[in-house]
Order: structure tokens, then C-alpha cells, then sequence
């Protein structure tokens, strides 16, 4: 049995954020703000229901329920020229909403507009699959499933596209944690030595955000003046803390650690 452990948003505090980094608030425009838009929504309106639609971000927003999906995307690609389908995905709102959201990107390279749908569904819902209509959310839809899980009706081919078959979980939703779980720990290791190996390789590193102080061959080295893939385990440090290429440009100043200052806030 696999031990119990709390997963519920574990991605909600990475460890690694920038500590500067501001969310931007992008401003919602009324669709009538775009001649453009403002006739699209008038034509889509006619044959489909459209719970909101807003501009944002030169973008025009569609919120729509699921049902609606397939006959929009008819209308937008047929109708409108909306014809390309740029990309598809979802967002992770089990937390707070219980499902999913998911948004389709489309362009209309005669009119140079983007349009985006977006619609909910619950955690064990399906949704259905718009691959017969634009050819290129095939792969698309089988990323979302392989990352997320969420399922597609009518999909040609609904199966894994970036991690093998047999993969635990689904590395996208925010339950997930960050470096993987156990099972992911083990994966490649248990497929190609065995589970008798694994105490001779150990587990493997899956956290993107891992440095080791030791690896010349990836990192460079402050303060230790070594050949790419020296070994600096047991190397001594210098204490000589001035840095710059040989060939630097005149006008750059030289990095002294004496002379430099750790920031609070951005200036």
C-alpha cells in the first residue's frame, strides 16, 4: 500500500518563487470597445449561448457551458474564420471548484484577431473532443489528458503522449507534487535494473530546482578557479572574490563581493 499523505494544492507555495514577482491585473474591456469583436459577438449570439464575453488583453473572452463547445467551434471556424486552433489546455481548479477549466486559443489570420473559449467541468466529467474539427488538437487533446486526466469523447486516440502507460497520476494537477512522488522516484530505475538496484543507484533527482555544489560540468563555480568537470569535492575556495571575463568589454565593471548588496525590495 502506498502511504497516505495529504496532496490537496501542494503546488500552492513553490519554494522557489520570485520574491519581487507582482501578478499582474490585466483590465476587462467591453466587447463593443471593438468594431471587429463587436460584430463576431453579434453573428455568435444568433446561433449559440454565451454566458460571458469580454475583451482582455487584445483577446476576446468567451465563457461558454460545455454543451456549447462543438457547435461554437463550428461557427468560429466555419462562419467567422477563425481557423486556426493555436492551442488547448487546462487549469487546475479541484481546489477550489472541484474541476477543471478548460480554454481553447483561437486565430483569425484575416481579420489578425484572437478569441479564446473557456468552459468548466467537474473533476470526473468528460468533455468532448473537437479533433474532427481542428485537426491540429489531436496531440494537444492527448497532452491535456496525459497531464491532467481529463477525458475526451470521440478522441481517435486518447492515450498517454509524454509519459509512459503506466504512470501514476497526472504531473499537472496541483496535487502532484513538485518532485514527483515515490513511484516517480523509483520509475526508471525499477524498468531497467530492477528493484534489487535500488539501493546501489539510489533514488532519482526530479526536482527541476535541485543544484548541485559539486557539478562542474552544468554550473560554474564561484570563487574556485578549476577546469570544466573538475572535481570539487575536497578543492580548496579562494578567498579572492573578483570576477570578470578576460576579454570583457572596457565599459563592464568587475564583480567584488565586498562592494555588492544583497536587495530587500526592488528598487
Amino acid at each position: 500500500m502506498r502511504e497516505y499523505k495529504n496532496r490537496k494544492n501542494l503546488q500552492k507555495q513553490s519554494y522557489y518563487l520570485d520574491r519581487f514577482y507582482v501578478t499582474p491585473n490585466q483590465e476587462k474591456k467591453d466587447v463593443q470597445s471593438d468594431e471587429i469583436f463587436s460584430k463576431d459577438l453579434e453573428i455568435i449570439l444568433e446561433t449559440n449561448s454565451i454566458q460571458t464575453a469580454f475583451i482582455r488583453h487584445t483577446h476576446l473572452v468567451l465563457n461558454i457551458k460545455k454543451c456549447e463547445l462543438i457547435d461554437l467551434m463550428q461557427n468560429l471556424k466555419n462562419n467567422l474564420s477563425y481557423n486556426v486552433l493555436i492551442d488547448l489546455s487546462a487549469i487546475d481548479y479541484i481546489e477550489e471548484k472541484d474541476g477543471f477549466e478548460v480554454f481553447y486559443e483561437l486565430l483569425s489570420m484575416e481579420k489578425r484577431k484572437r478569441l479564446r473559449v473557456k468552459t468548466f467541468i467537474k473533476k470526473d466529467e468528460t468533455i468532448e473532443s473537437i479533433s474532427s474539427i481542428f485537426k491540429s488538437a489531436n496531440w494537444l487533446e492527448r497532452e491535456m489528458f496525459d497531464m491532467f486526466g481529463i477525458k475526451l469523447v470521440g478522441h481517435p486516440n486518447l492515450k498517454r503522449l509524454l509519459m509512459p502507460d503506466d504512470w501514476y497520476d497526472y504531473p499537472l494537477k496541483k496535487s502532484y507534487p513538485l518532485q514527483g512522488d515515490e513511484s516517480a522516484s523509483w520509475y526508471e530505475i525499477d524498468k531497467i535494473f530492477g528493484k534489487s538496484a535500488r539501493e546501489k543507484i539510489g533514488p532519482e533527482q526530479r526536482d527541476s530546482a535541485t543544484v548541485d555544489r559539486y557539478d562542474s560540468e552544468v554550473f560554474a563555480r564561484l570563487g574556485f578557479d578549476i577546469p570544466k568537470g573538475f572535481d570539487i569535492e575536497n578543492a580548496q575556495k579562494s578567498d579572492k572574490k573578483i570576477y570578470q571575463e578576460d576579454d570583457a568589454p572596457f565599459f563592464m565593471k568587475k564583480f567584488k563581493d565586498e562592494e555588492s548588496k544583497v536587495l530587500n525590495k526592488r528598487k
